[in-house]
């Protein structure tokens, strides 16, 4: 019998990307962000500050933190990520979006069976290597020597633990 006979329909990508995360023990990134979140507010709790998540709609902050006396207070942007690799994703909106109270939390849940990481970046630090590294990425040609061209997503990397559980640096 033919295959055009068959009614064979390829499977959709949504498809591809649910047995793609199953197959890899991976949780879906919706719930991989809000995890992240939750971890950040939990370790921020055990270390005996306010934590509390914002609602979706609140501009560059995920968790609003504040010391116990409360006359501190930092917003905290939480980035995600779910692989061996300490590289988080983020647009070009994040090279201007920093403030001496605003910090950048980069979480690497790795697996289910382990702790996740915490690397506490300040924001202004995060922008500057933001504009330095697509700089550079884009002064570099690509694999067949040809040059990269622009767009908005940028890519920030940890790859010497400079800041890894860096909490200190909240200065609360």
């Amino acid at each position: 019998m033919p295959l055009a006979r068959l009614n064979f329909s390829p499977p959709s990508m949504a498809a591809f990307k649910i047995i793609f995360e199953v197959f890899m023990e991976k949780i879906p990134s919706i719930l991989s962000g809000v995890s992240g979140e939750y971890f950040v507010a939990a370790e921020l709790s055990r270390r005996g500050y306010i934590a509390s998540l914002t609602l979706k709609n609140t501009k560059g902050i995920d968790v609003l933190v504040s010391n116990a006396e409360a006359t501190k207070f930092i917003g905290i942007q939480v980035k995600t990520n779910q692989s061996a690799r300490k590289a988080w994703l983020l647009n070009e909106k994040n090279e201007k979006y920093y403030a001496d109270n605003l910090f950048y939390v980069f979480v690497n849940l790795k697996n289910i069976d382990s702790f996740p990481d915490f690397y506490i970046v300040p924001s202004k630090t995060v922008a500057h290597h933001l504009k330095s590294s697509f700089r550079k990425w884009l002064d570099t040609p690509g694999k067949k020597g040809q040059p990269h061209k622009d767009n908005p997503m940028r890519m920030f990397k940890e790859e010497k633990d400079e800041y890894l559980g860096k909490w200190e640096l909240l200065n609360l």
